[in-house]
């Protein structure tokens, strides 16, 4: 069975850094584009940034455009995100999974909480 463990989450102060990780136990990581999402509190999940299946290729919606970075470890089946500058409207959930398609069975994210 498919199981995503995301971690990394905590709280930081407005301009603050956090890297998350995702580590995916499945054995077609590799061959799955990826992507962080997250849910505010009151909204719905969004995806925020994707990365293709090997890593060479990323996009990000335009709230974290410039300050967060998507990165993959095929070998290690991980997914990460560097979230730099941060702000309190990036408090939110934050998840992994595949990009498109079925996507994987959730984790339980981890929580960011960006205090102003």
């Amino acid at each position: 069975q498919v199981q995503l463990v995301e971690s990394g989450g905590g709280l930081v102060q407005t301009g603050g850094s956090l890297r998350l990780s995702c580590r995916a136990w499945i054995d077609i990581f590799s061959m799955e584009k990826m992507a962080w999402y997250r849910r505010a509190p009151g909204k719905e999940r969004e995806v925020i940034a994707t990365i293709n299946s090997a890593g060479t290729r990323e996009f990000y919606k335009d709230p974290v455009k410039g300050r967060f970075t998507i990165e993959r470890d095929n070998f290690k089946r991980f997914v990460y995100l560097q979230m730099n500058d941060l702000k309190p409207e990036d408090t939110a959930t934050y998840f992994c999974n595949k990009e498109d398609g079925m996507l994987w069975p959730w984790g339980q994210g981890t929580q960011v909480t960006v205090s102003s």
